[in-house]
């Protein structure tokens, strides 16, 4: 294969208030646990059905993490974009290889959108300018450019 992507897009709400840690480095590391659902009405029985998703979502950024302590709370909505990204463990009790797939904010190509309310937008080339620290509506004053017509 000459070329590849490994990118996931969601748009969920936080099952959970995030857990922020501190690394052996020092750097701190956010933990989110994303639901994204899906409705529809079962053709048999008329009923409305849901199915919910949950994604586990590990944000390095620290510009990243910053926002998500000072801003996200459980229920929050949110979108993101990163990478899909499996470690391997082994489980203390059985000695057995265990695995988790997760989504990964890390870098220059991830980015996390608050939805609802004020358009809340910061990508990891922004969050790194350390403009994490602004108020909410002024975080997203560099996007201005951008077009409005986006159909999301």
């Amino acid at each position: 294969m000459s070329g590849s992507l490994n990118k996931v897009q969601l748009i969920g709400r936080l099952g959970a208030d995030p857990e922020i840690k501190q690394m052996v480095n020092g750097k701190n590391v956010a933990r989110l646990s994303v639901a994204t659902s899906q409705s529809w009405k079962d053709k048999s029985t008329g009923e409305r059905k849901e199915k919910t998703e949950w994604h586990r979502v590990v944000i390095f950024n620290e510009g990243l993490v910053n926002v998500v302590q000072q801003y996200l709370k459980k229920g929050a909505n949110i979108y993101l974009e990163g990478q899909l990204s499996t470690r391997k463990w082994k489980d203390e009790k059985s000695g057995q290889d265990k695995y988790s797939t997760e989504i990964v904010l890390q870098g220059y190509n991830s980015s996390l959108t608050m939805l609802g309310g004020k358009a809340n937008s910061v990508n990891s080339n922004e969050a790194s300018k350390d403009k994490s620290s602004l108020p909410n509506d002024e975080v997203s004053q560099d996007n201005s450019d951008l077009d409005d017509e986006i159909p999301f």
